[in-house]
């Protein structure tokens, strides 16, 4: 794993779209201020916005079974029953 390029403080404010580009595409830094590292510019994860039907069809026929009557018996345990007032006082 190579090491990420150090930017000074300076560089950062001087060339900030350069280098904001740069971390868009995937690139990180490792930011300075009079010789001390202070921080480090990461790009973000990307997050999925769906699942293809292949994967999640091939993730389901791996999955457990649910019995529902345990599931719901969980939820009762767990749930508060009461049904409180939620404007008395």
């Amino acid at each position: 794993m190579s090491a990420q390029p150090e930017i000074t403080q300076r560089d950062l404010r001087n060339r900030s779209r350069e280098i904001m580009d740069a971390v868009q595409d995937g690139q990180s830094f490792t930011v300075t201020r009079d010789g001390h590292r202070i921080g480090e510019l990461i790009p973000l994860r990307r997050r999925r916005r769906f699942v293809p039907r292949s994967e999640f069809a091939a993730m389901s026929r791996t999955a457990s079974g649910i019995s529902l009557e345990a599931f719901r018996s969980d939820q009762d345990a767990t749930a508060d029953q009461d049904m409180d007032d939620p404007y008395a006082r």
